[in-house]
């Protein structure tokens, strides 16, 4: 009886402590409960908010990927436009090249006929019209002509002038055998 006694003591004393207890661990349990709520609503927004995220990120990803293929599209197209610019300019410039060489034959042939003309005509004819020509003109015509005929041109012609032709010879084979202009 004697335990009953103690049990009935112990009871008595701690049992207001256990309803106090029990009722603080109540309010803690409610309490974590209303954590865990507010914690998994605020999860469940950021988990929307990511989702969000992704689909801006994944639409801004195929918009970047769209602009990408239209710039190198674009690219392309414009390279394409250069080698054809370069290509024509090529074409041009050949044309050009060919149109220059047959300029120069064209110069020549006329240049030839009228060293020719100088080479048939009589010495003191020859020498009176190159007398009456521009210095440059009459040395282009003297230079294609055979030494021999310069010479019978030369007798006939003015001395000074005659002087200063041939100076101007010496000057031009002079600058063609050091490579000078």
């Amino acid at each position: 009886m004697k335990s009953v006694k103690i049990w009935v003591i112990f009871i008595l004393l701690f049992s207001p402590l256990y309803a106090v207890d029990k009722q603080k661990l109540l309010d803690c349990y409610e309490i974590f409960d209303q954590k865990k709520a507010e914690l998994e609503a605020e999860a469940e927004k950021i988990l929307e908010q990511r989702e969000a995220l992704e689909s801006l990120k994944n639409t801004y990803m195929t918009l970047i990927k769209k602009k990408e293929a239209k710039l190198k599209a674009k690219e392309k197209e414009i390279n394409a436009t250069l080698a054809k610019i370069e290509n024509d300019k090529q074409k041009i410039q050949n044309l050009i090249a060919e149109n220059k060489k047959i300029l120069q034959e064209i110069k020549q042939a006329k240049m030839d006929k009228v060293t020719q003309s100088f080479a048939k005509m009589r010495p003191k004819n020859a020498a009176s019209v190159l007398s009456n020509m521009k210095d440059k003109d009459a040395l282009d015509i003297l230079e294609k002509l055979p030494p021999k005929i310069v010479a019978k041109i030369f007798a006939k012609m003015d001395p000074i002038k005659a002087a200063k032709l041939t100076e101007m010879m010496q000057k031009v084979d002079t600058n063609e055998s050091t490579g000078s202009p």
